[in-house]
């Protein structure tokens, strides 16, 4: 198995490469199959709340949620670094509710660090939190937890007044101890330009290619929204058209009576036995019961 990646290995990213590819996860299958692409980081984002609950925003999204997810991304991985949203008003209100927030995070979602939006204003949190032992990714520019405040999911930093505010917030989050730091929704010169002056790595989403390293929510690089595309993202398969061709085969198949066929049924024993396993397998090394058998032979 490839090592483990680790607070200072991203961190030594920053001076030595390679870039930083960083994914959103949110189960134990799509864990298992990214860790295994090589995927340097997952993420279980508060995006959770709009790309699997179908929420409008990532305001409803709690802790306990983020924490479930987390649990099954955890048994799923082995090489990449699993780090955890801390959800809209988990660590907003005191430095003192952010440590306890991130605290339960680590212990109860098996955690390895969290991410938490914000700049200057959660400075002392970061601090605090990292002073704990608990790792912290920080996220500026567009945070999406301050949607309505924004007036929307809209590019930040645009004007110069914006950009030195944005950059200030990342150099805060750095001073204040986080090991690296989400760019969203930037222009590109400006995501350049923060990566050049801080010293911990950027992760871009929409802010240009010289930042340390990108991140993609798991369902858009994989092509599964098939009407939504923002600009900053890049399909790598178009997996939503193969999952639609694939459930009409299926129905078809089912009405027209072909599936299953002889191969994919079971026939009588001429003397009792146990039920065989079905040769299923976990995604994840525990060993759950089988849900069937797999074949006639005893």
């Amino acid at each position: 198995m490839t090592d483990k990646v680790t607070v200072p290995g991203i961190r030594a990213r920053k001076r030595q490469g390679p870039k930083i590819a960083m994914l959103t996860a949110y189960d134990a299958t799509m864990a298992r199959l990214l860790d295994q692409g090589g995927a340097d980081v997952l993420l279980v984002g508060d995006s959770l709340g709009m790309v699997v609950q179908g929420l409008p925003n990532t305001l409803p999204v709690t802790v306990e949620e983020i924490c479930y997810h987390g649990r099954a991304v955890a048994r799923a991985t082995r090489r990449a670094q699993i780090v955890g949203d801390m959800p809209f008003m988990s660590f907003q209100v005191s430095p003192e509710r952010a440590l306890d927030a991130a605290g339960s995070m680590l212990k109860s979602g098996a955690f390895e660090a969290v991410k938490l939006e914000g700049g200057q204003t959660v400075a002392e949190h970061v601090h605090r939190i990292v002073s704990a032992g608990i790792p912290v990714m920080g996220h500026v520019g567009l945070t999406p937890q301050s949607v309505h405040a924004m007036g929307g999911f809209r590019v930040q930093g645009q004007q110069e007044e914006a950009a030195a505010r944005v950059l200030a917030d990342a150099q805060a989050l750095a001073d204040a101890g986080a090991y690296s730091v989400v760019l969203e929704g930037l222009p590109a010169d400006l995501g350049r330009r923060i990566t050049e002056t801080i010293d911990i790595p950027t992760i871009g989403i929409g802010a240009g290619p010289h930042c340390d390293g990108q991140v993609l929510v798991c369902y858009d690089f994989l092509g599964m929204y098939r009407d939504i595309k923002p600009k900053f993202v890049k399909r790598f398969a178009e997996l939503g058209d193969a999952v639609v061709a694939a459930t009409e085969a299926y129905v078809r198949e089912v009405q027209a009576g072909s599936f299953p066929d002889a191969a994919h049924s079971f026939g009588m024993k001429k003397e009792k036995k146990p039920g065989d396993p079905t040769g299923a397998k976990s995604v994840v090394r525990s060993t759950p019961p089988g849900y069937g058998p797999a074949s006639d032979e005893g």
